[in-house]
């Protein structure tokens, strides 16, 4: 049986799909939970949604690449007759050359090595996913599937910085992210509710990163996040929209440098930052202590504002969606946001998203 693998390498958790090629029938999924931390889980179900694996990441329980290995040798090993002919990847940024799938060669994994700068929390991890892959099944085709490309439909003023244009020659755009869970969202809208999707909706993808997209017929219009995956909404250990003002105030006159504004902005700002507490909504929610209360009320404020001016640029608003960890499984967070923008019940939707079913179509698209 001809199989295809798809890894999805995320901020936080590190999600793998095992699909028969022909037709893409499920034969497992599964995830690193806590990915990176001594408190990575791993947990798997077959295509039947029994449970299969459910367990603590040995010997190495904070280390990402040993737990990419683990995931590689636990599918060779308990699905032998898997003949995986394709791995597709998630790569969160494709730049302005990678504007749809592509087969990874010598000199497109130079290209993406090239863009970890503008997404230093995901790139490297997808692409030591894709390293190890290629170590573990010599001669397969690996195949990368971006974050990014999804939202090449924006319209150049959407795409567009109020910077000198000379920058745009140097890549300074709004790329946009999270583009492979909205392309799978558009999708099921269509084959569910094909009168909201050709209607006005705004998509919002609330996980370890966060983000929302107004689609209109299937296509992205407009999104929260810009040039890099710090821009927008309050994220797990990201600020979101920030003053550029205070970057600088912080380098010209608290004198950090370039490194340490980076590693407050990329892991020790949103909830965390916050509530001094944790990233984790799970905790948050959880907890009684002020800090954690004022950290759950800025994350909503926050996406309630952009839900509104999404809606201005849509002019109107025909369904909000609600996918990604915290947007499917955080029943406080979605009723605070309807109810701060009065919305009726039928209007907000939830759609369990499914980022690795587009990378396994995109990978037997270009590696097969």
């Amino acid at each position: 049986m001809r199989a295809v693998l798809a890894l999805n390498a995320g901020s936080a958790t590190l999600k793998f799909a095992l699909y028969e090629a022909q037709g893409l029938a499920l034969l497992a999924r599964g995830l690193v939970d806590h990915w990176g931390s001594d408190a990575q889980h791993f947990t798997v179900r077959d295509g039947a949604g029994a449970a299969v694996e459910d367990a603590a990441i040995p010997d190495a329980p904070d280390d990402r690449a040993a737990s990419i290995e683990h995931l590689l040798a636990f599918v060779a090993r308990t699905w032998p007759d898997a003949k995986i002919a394709a791995v597709g990847h998630r790569i969160v940024h494709g730049g302005e050359r990678f504007t749809g799938p592509a087969l990874v060669t010598a000199e497109v994994e130079a290209a993406l090595e090239g863009l970890c700068p503008l997404a230093p929390l995901h790139q490297p991890w997808g692409l030591t996913g894709l390293r190890l892959a290629r170590a573990a099944l010599p001669g397969v085709p690996q195949s990368a599937s971006f974050d990014t490309a999804f939202h090449t439909t924006m319209p150049a003023a959407a795409r567009r910085f109020a910077l000198p244009r000379e920058l745009e020659a140097r890549g300074v755009w709004r790329y946009g992210f999270h583009g492979l869970s909205y392309a799978y969202i558009a999708e099921r809208l269509a084959w569910d509710h094909p009168e909201l999707a050709e209607g006005r909706v705004v998509v919002a993808h609330l996980g370890s990163g966060a983000s929302l997209c107004a689609i209109r017929g299937g296509r992205s219009v407009e999104t929260t996040m810009g040039f890099s995956t710090l821009d927008g909404l309050v994220m797990a250990t990201r600020p979101g929209s920030l003053d550029a003002g205070v970057v600088l105030h912080l380098i010209q006159a608290l004198g950090m440098s370039a490194e340490a504004v980076s590693d407050m902005l990329y892991h020790r700002s949103g909830l965390l930052g916050v509530s001094g507490l944790s990233g984790d909504m799970r905790v948050l929610l959880a907890s009684d202590e002020a800090h954690a209360r004022e950290a759950v009320e800025l994350y909503v404020r926050r996406i309630v504002r952009e839900v509104g001016a999404l809606t201005a640029l849509l002019g109107g608003l025909d369904a909000l969606v609600f996918t990604g960890g915290v947007g499917e499984n955080a029943a406080a967070i979605r009723e605070a946001v309807t109810r701060w923008l009065g919305l009726p019940a039928e209007q907000a939707l939830i759609i369990p998203t499914d980022e690795e079913q587009v990378i396994a179509r995109e990978a037997l698209e270009v590696a097969l």
